[in-house]
C-alpha cells in the first residue's frame, strides 16, 4: 500500500462520510507519533512535535500553514517556545476523515525535513 503522506487528499464536504471507530483504529498505526484525542465529542488526532528553539518551531508552524493552504485543509496549531502542537480533524463532518490521517502523515514529513 502507498503511504499515507504520498497519498491523495479529498475535500472533505459535509456529506462526507466520517470514518467509523474500526477504520480509525486501523489507520492509526501509520500514524504511530499521533494520538486519538476527543474534544467536545469529535474525535481529533494531536501530535506535540518539540523543537530546540522558538524559531524552528515557527518555521515549521508556518510549513505547516502552506501545506494547510495547498489541500484547503486547515488544524488547529498552536506554536510555543520548543514546540508545536497540532490537531487534525474535520470540521465539515464532526470527525476524521481520511484526509486527516494522510495530513498527519505529511505533517511528520515536514517534521523531518526542519
Amino acid at each position: 500500500m502507498e503511504p499515507l503522506a504520498n497519498q491523495h487528499c479529498e475535500a472533505c464536504s459535509p456529506t462526507a462520510t466520517k470514518l467509523d471507530e474500526q477504520e480509525i483504529f486501523d489507520l492509526l498505526p501509520e500514524v504511530g507519533n499521533w494520538r486519538l484525542v476527543t474534544v467536545d465529542a469529535i474525535a481529533h488526532l494531536k501530535r506535540v512535535y518539540r523543537f530546540k528553539n522558538f524559531a524552528e518551531a515557527l518555521k515549521f508552524t508556518n510549513r505547516l500553514g502552506e501545506l494547510a493552504e495547498e489541500v484547503g485543509h486547515h488544524p488547529a496549531i498552536l506554536t510555543e517556545w520548543g514546540r508545536v502542537t497540532v490537531e487534525w480533524w474535520s470540521h465539515e463532518i464532526g470527525g476524521l476523515h481520511k484526509t486527516d490521517f494522510i495530513l498527519a502523515a505529511r505533517s511528520d514529513v515536514a517534521f523531518e525535513s526542519i
